[in-house]
């Protein structure tokens, strides 16, 4: 023999039933201590049925006490017993250890229904989808008969590996042993179905005796994930009217999803009376649901509605109505709503700090930014990139590079969109120069360092504000090799960027290697001719634009009367204007007013100027641009009454803005009224408004350099100095030669 066996005495036969005993009531502890106390009476225990009972101990306790057991198992030979071997089974599925699980499984000799569900369930537990059909093709050949349960479940490993070969194989299968009639994997199949393709599933969906509410949902939510919202609402509909059907919640989401993709919101709010009168309205999944969809569609007051209505609010719940708050630019609501999260108890998550930290960027809030920080690092998201990504991109938004760039450094491991969104933080804070730097880094610092489009559109944009023609080249060369320079994005911006170095014919030849170009890229390119004075090339391509088959949108008639306004084309730009109107009455904005309001100003019609300002439409207040054109062409014409008037309109509407203070102090300077101009220098220091200087850039060496007016400290002005007052002299003489003669 193996080992002895010391005759079992009534205290072990007790020591025996309290095991069993205090398994049943779930007293895990006392369980491992009364197996102790029959291993400390040096007793080999010979009734195999306290081993389950320990083994499940074990799972709840500690996986190195069952480890031990198993060891013991091994000693006294019961390892080879179907009812100990499929409880180490359990407990090796339950601890996550698969390959212990299926070292056990191949040990026992007497497999039965039991050791293969077992081990099925582990393999799918743990995800190995495949593994798991193998099995069961095994299972088969000995003989094993798969409970309901079993069939369903290896449906949806079919589903998930989609081997939809293997599974129309199984449904064969299915068919031939007779478990096709069961309802619960004829619903599985119609799922793996709607997968492969809705005509499939449609086919077998007529063919089924009884449909049950999760036949009809399956349905509805494949169609909705097929792009087929109006099957999706029509099944419904057949479901609810013809077949009396009720609807679950599982199937009222997919139809509000249904509406959602359909952007119907008549549709939407009648299922949320359809919701309310069936009482599902108590379903959080269903009303979390219906708030995200009045929220995507802009309807944030439906949605404030429904979640007033849900009783017991979860974080999604909170999340979803601040998402639509902020998406809709509900700031101010977005705010007060965080506060009662905040009074109610629900902690933010990620999800949470993401949109707040939205909120900042937008509203460049330097304090609120702040706060949100210090609940980063409270609720120890400062492992969380996708946090961290936004606190740095609202930090930058607020001018706060420094923060940025500290934030940045204390991530232990900044991936692709990390360093992308420093990058454009740089160039955001205009430091070219630095994001073109970070750039170079970023190829040394990552494992692997090929840019996305996102981070190339980053360094577009950096050498765009740097205008520096060789950096320009250099990235569209990495564009090229990328294969992005005729993607639209990507072309765009590479026309953009050298309309901003000047290189007019290197935006037309970028516009035209973009493969689809769409109403963006033609807005595009009808800027950069206007930018760089070439107004009537920028209306032809207005014109052959449409040829295409594209109408203007707001972009492209902004750019347009820009266009008009830099090239002094009034008579174009009003009928442009009036043209535009007629059609695209509905999208004209008050940037639109505005840029007419400078073309008349600068032509010199004034009072026309001052008629548009006064007829720009209800619900438009004409802004500090539109004033400002009015009164810098009120300056250049000696018109002091519109001058006083548009500058009182200014300050009102950007008291915090230096430019206004500037323009008047000048204005005042200029007539010699020394006194005003002093107030205006006066004004400005009281309230704090600092001067943000402009600045000339030159390119010497291809080295860009950059100088403000009267700069006498630069360490180049004795080169610059000269030229300068050699171009003052130039432009002396040709407007000399311009004034009439009296």
């Amino acid at each position: 023999m193996r080992f002895s066996i010391i005759p079992a005495d009534t205290n072990i036969r007790n020591l025996y039933h309290k095991i069993k005993e205090s398994s049943v009531n779930g007293r895990w502890e006392e369980v491992f201590s009364h197996y102790r106390k029959i291993k400390r009476m040096g007793v080999q225990p010979i009734d195999h049925s306290i081993f389950p009972h320990t083994l499940k101990a074990c799972c709840a306790l500690s996986c190195t006490l069952g480890k031990s057991v198993h060891a013991s198992l091994l000693k006294q030979g019961f390892d080879s017993f179907s009812l100990v071997g499929n409880s180490l089974m359990h407990f090796y599925s339950k601890s996550g250890e698969l390959a212990s699980a299926l070292d056990v499984f191949n040990c026992i000799k007497m497999k039965d229904s039991v050791s293969w569900n077992i081990i099925l369930h582990a393999h799918l537990d743990e995800g190995a989808f495949q593994e798991a059909c193998d099995l069961f093709i095994q299972a088969r050949a000995f003989g094993f008969e798969p409970n309901i349960s079993n069939l369903v479940l290896i449906v949806q490993a079919y589903r998930r590996i989609g081997a939809f070969i293997d599974a129309k194989k199984f449904h064969g299968y299915l068919l031939q042993s007779g478990l096709w009639s069961l309802t619960s994997v004829q619903n599985s199949l119609l799922g793996m179905y709607t997968d492969i393709s809705m005509e499939y599933a449609e086919k077998l969906f007529h063919e089924m005796y009884e449909k049950d509410v999760i036949s009809w949902s399956v349905m509805i939510g494949g169609y909705v994930h097929s792009y087929e919202p109006m099957f999706a609402l029509e099944t419904f509909k057949q479901m609810v009217t013809e077949f009396g059907v009720e609807g679950d919640g599982q199937t009222m989401v997919s139809v509000i999803k249904g509406c959602a993709n359909l952007e119907d919101i008549r549709m939407g709010k009648s299922i949320h009376g359809f919701v309310v009168l069936r009482g599902l309205n108590y379903d959080l999944f269903v009303m979390n649901t219906l708030v995200d969809f009045y929220c995507k569609y802009g309807d944030v007051d439906s949605a404030a509605t429904a979640f007033r209505e849900i009783t017991h609010r979860n974080i999604i719940s909170w999340n979803s109505l601040l998402s639509g708050f902020v998406h809709n630019e509900k700031h101010g609501e977005a705010l007060t709503l965080f506060a009662s999260m905040m009074k109610s108890g629900v902690d933010a998550d990620e999800v949470t700090l993401v949109n707040l930290l939205q909120i900042c960027k937008v509203l460049g809030d330097l304090r609120q930014c702040k706060l949100v920080h210090s609940r980063v690092f409270q609720g120890g998201f400062q492992s969380n990139d996708l946090v961290m990504n936004s606190l740095i991109d609202a930090y930058a938004k607020c001018n706060q590079i420094k923060l940025a760039w500290r934030v940045f450094c204390q991530m232990k491991r900044p991936d692709i969109v990390t360093w992308s969104t420093i990058i454009s933080g740089f160039t955001h804070s205009g430091m070219p120069d630095e994001a073109i730097a970070l750039y170079r880094d970023l190829r040394f610092s990552l494992e692997n360092p090929n840019p996305n489009p996102v981070t190339l559109l980053s360094l577009l944009e950096a050498c765009a504000l740097s205008a520096e023609l060789g950096r320009s080249k250099w990235a569209h060369g990495i564009a090229i090799r990328m294969g992005l320079a005729s993607d639209v994005v990507v072309g765009t911006a590479i026309l953009d960027m050298y309309s901003k170095c000047g290189a007019i014919h290197a935006s037309r030849k970028a516009f035209d290697q973009i493969s689809r170009k769409n109403i963006i890229s033609w807005s595009a390119i009808i800027a950069a001719y206007g930018l760089n004075g070439l107004p009537h090339d920028a209306l032809a391509l207005l014109y052959e634009m449409e040829v295409h088959g594209l109408k203007p949108n707001p972009v492209t008639i902004l750019s347009v009367l820009s266009a008009c306004c830099h090239g002094g084309l009034v008579e174009e730009g009003l009928s442009i204007f009036k043209e535009l109107a007629n059609k695209h009455g509905t999208e004209l904005k008050l940037e639109h007013y505005s840029c007419l309001v400078d073309l008349l100003a600068r032509a010199g019609n004034l009072d026309d100027a001052l008629e548009l300002i006064k007829s720009i439409p209800f619900g438009m207040k004409p802004g500090a641009s539109a004033w400002g054109a009015l009164l810098s062409a009120s300056r250049n014409y000696e018109n002091g009454k519109l001058t006083a008037g548009a500058l009182s309109q200014i300050l009102e509407l950007e008291p915090s803005n230096s430019a206004g203070y500037l323009l008047a102090s000048n204005m005042y300077a200029t007539g010699g009224s020394w006194m005003d101009a002093s107030r205006m220098r006066c004004l400005m220091k009281e309230r704090g408004i600092k001067v943000v200087a402009a600045y000339s850039l030159v390119h010497v060496s291809n080295k860009a350099y950059t100088f403000t007016a009267g700069d006498k400290y630069h360490h180049m002005s004795h080169l610059f100095c000269p030229v300068i007052e050699q171009l003052h002299s130039c432009m002396g003489m040709d407007m000399g030669a311009r004034l009439p003669t009296t």
